[in-house]
């Protein structure tokens, strides 16, 4: 074990550059594997960082698969791109505002090229924008009404 990882607390782990670590912490069941994984998207490539990235998403700890998921974000900002596995697990996972992919999938949006995105990713994008502005259109409709019965209210 390396001096800086500290595997019961975390500490250090963001700094982590070695995937064999890694994976020889997963076998030994450890805490801190999301943490890890934000590690490992920070200073390994992203093939190497990948499988570890996607395995973390499947952790039972919701925390942890939280983190993971903030690796993958992570990933595609930092390279501008993700891996087929990546694009699977966030899939997998579902777009939803409620679904903890979601910050995920909105970094992969704001920092991968949309030709490079897969088509369930383009139809999203497509699908969020309309519901956005009908949302927004609802809103204001509301917001209007609302001001005209208060309008009418203070002229009695």
């Amino acid at each position: 074990m390396a001096a800086g990882w500290h595997w019961g607390s975390g500490e250090g782990l963001l700094g982590l550059d070695d995937p064999e670590e890694w994976d020889s912490a997963f076998e030994r069941g450890e805490d801190h594997l999301g943490t890890a994984a934000i590690g490992l998207a920070f200073n390994c490539p992203l093939e190497e960082a990948s499988p570890r990235i996607v395995r973390a998403m499947r952790l039972p700890d919701a925390a942890q698969r939280g983190f993971a998921f903030t690796a993958a974000g992570t990933a595609a900002r930092l390279n501008g791109e993700l891996t087929p596995e990546l694009y699977a697990a966030l899939r997998a996972e579902g777009p939803g505002r409620k679904s903890i992919a979601v910050n995920a999938i909105a970094d992969t949006l704001d920092y991968v090229p949309f030709r490079q995105l897969p088509l369930w990713l383009k139809w999203w994008t497509l699908v969020s924008k309309v519901r956005d502005k009908l949302e927004t259109w609802r809103l204001e409709a509301t917001y209007a009404v609302s001001d005209g019965w208060k309008a009418l209210r203070r002229r009695r």
